[in-house]
């Protein structure tokens, strides 16, 4: 019997980077993607646990899930899976249970341990799978909602590409090392084929993404600059993109891969206090005075770069001293956007163990301060952008507007969001267009209003 899939997701760019590959090996396998977890027989979530928070809500969706479509058979994979694999196989509904270290071999142990044959039949529904960006699926009402569409059939834009997985780094605050072992990297030739037939199918944007992307090949006796150099000249994608890397990871001159105008200008480099102190506590590896050389040095190779960042408020035995001394560097740097986050101990990291705990008042208090000036920071950003002209990826089918025009969103080459409206007639989904940078007709708001140019 063939099986109506319904994949979702919540947490990070890797876990949506394994959904496009089990839909992949779902379809080889003559089964059926669909967009209502109701017209499934089959549901596969893939959790995260970064944060008790990310757990809760990874059971919370899982239990959603299941009194939404009681009768189809429930797998539970990804960190949560890993980490407390006893604790997913005890929610109501769930039928097997797969950690991170069998992630690759999912389809074929689902089609093994699963009794296709017992399953009921499903109604037909639009290809699409379903992803809860970093663990944030909706609360109200209890309703759980797809706040990305990744749609197989209708939607080629843009492809997450999991390059490799593990890390091999001790940040004392992160789960992750243990979630996910040891670091196994992809072959380049697996990866360049794998691109280069989604390009055939009509993606337009690769985003190459793993758990620590930056360490790539080092199992394999290569590096990331060689992959990126083999996937810009062995295929034909138009738009190349890196996910998160540690800053630490970078060599002098990675900046150089940038003479590629397929090579998209944003990067996403973590750096979780701008004081040292601090960051000695967390085991990183990167220190201010590293961090802003690599920033000049990349800023100077790469021109109208999008710079964003992770930091964490709160850590354990942080001062009021410490924390402005974050302020000061973060405001020196200058990021185009930052997600900030409070700290909140994760059993199982050494971070959980130190003392000088902060009071959850005060890292809301410094969360809201370092919030406000992120803010600044993107205006500032946004205003050296303004009016300029930029190419655009637009995604999604377009959403009608009270005017009685079409909708779009997309993101430029250096990943600033932009909106347009165009005529009913107009079709810009998976298109790549020019556009001057309008400000939008929200003054509160993130994203431009792009005037699209002949």
């Amino acid at each position: 019997m063939k099986a109506a899939v319904y994949l979702s997701t919540l947490g990070c760019r890797l876990n949506e980077a394994e959904l496009v590959s089990w839909t992949a090996a779902f379809e080889s396998n003559g089964h059926r993607l669909v967009a209502q977890v109701e017209d499934a027989n089959l549901i596969v979530l893939n959790t995260c646990a970064v944060t008790a928070e990310a757990s809760r809500k990874s059971r919370k969706l899982a239990g959603s899930l299941h009194r939404k479509n009681p009768s189809a058979k429930l797998v539970i994979t990804g960190c949560m899976a890993e980490l407390e694999p006893e604790r997913a196989a005890s929610l109501a509904g769930v039928d097997l249970v797969i950690g991170n270290r069998e992630k690759d071999e999912l389809v074929e142990q689902v089609l093994q341990k699963i009794d296709l044959e017992t399953m009921p039949t499903a109604a037909t529904s639009p290809d699409s799978v379903h992803v809860y960006p970093g663990g944030q699926e909706p609360d109200s009402a209890g309703e759980v909602q797809s706040l990305i569409q990744l749609g197989k059939a209708t939607n080629r834009t843009r492809a997450f590409i999991k390059v490799q997985d593990g890390c091999r780094n001790q940040c004392t605050y992160c789960v992750v090392t243990i979630a996910r072992g040891e670091e196994r990297s992809r072959t380049i030739d697996a990866l360049v084929a794998e691109i280069e037939a989604l390009h055939q199918k009509g993606y337009r944007e690769a985003v190459l993404t793993g758990v620590h992307l930056g360490g790539y090949g080092y199992d394999l006796g290569t590096t990331l600059s060689e992959l990126v150099r083999a996937v810009l000249s062995r295929t034909g994608m138009e738009r190349i993109r890196l996910s998160s890397l540690e800053p630490w990871d970078l060599p002098e001159d990675f900046g150089e891969l940038w003479q590629e105008a397929r090579l998209m200008p944003h990067l996403h480099l973590p750096l979780q206090s701008g004081s040292d102190p601090v960051l000695r506590r967390m085991a990183r590896r990167c220190f201010t005075k590293d961090y802003r050389h690599l920033v000049e040095s990349l800023r100077n190779h790469i021109p109208d770069l999008n710079l964003t960042t992770d930091l964490i408020v709160g850590f354990p035995g942080e001062t009021d001293a410490e924390f402005q001394q974050s302020l000061d560097f973060v405001e020196e740097i200058g990021f185009g956007h930052m997600h900030i986050f409070g700290f909140s101990p994760r059993e199982g990291t050494k971070a959980a163990k130190l003392s000088g705990r902060i009071q959850g008042p005060l890292i809301r208090e410094r969360s809201r301060e370092m919030h406000r000036l992120a803010t600044r920071m993107k205006e500032s950003a946004m205003a050296q952008f303004l009016g300029t002209q930029r190419p655009v990826l637009w995604e999604g089918t377009g959403k009608p507007s009270d005017n009685g025009q079409v909708r779009y969103r997309g993101y430029t080459d250096n990943y600033l969001s932009v909106e347009t409206y165009v005529e009913k007639s107009q079709r810009l989904q998976d298109t790549i267009t020019m556009v001057e940078l309008l400000a939008a007709d929200d003054e509160s708001s993130d994203r431009f209003r792009g005037r699209i140019l002949a």
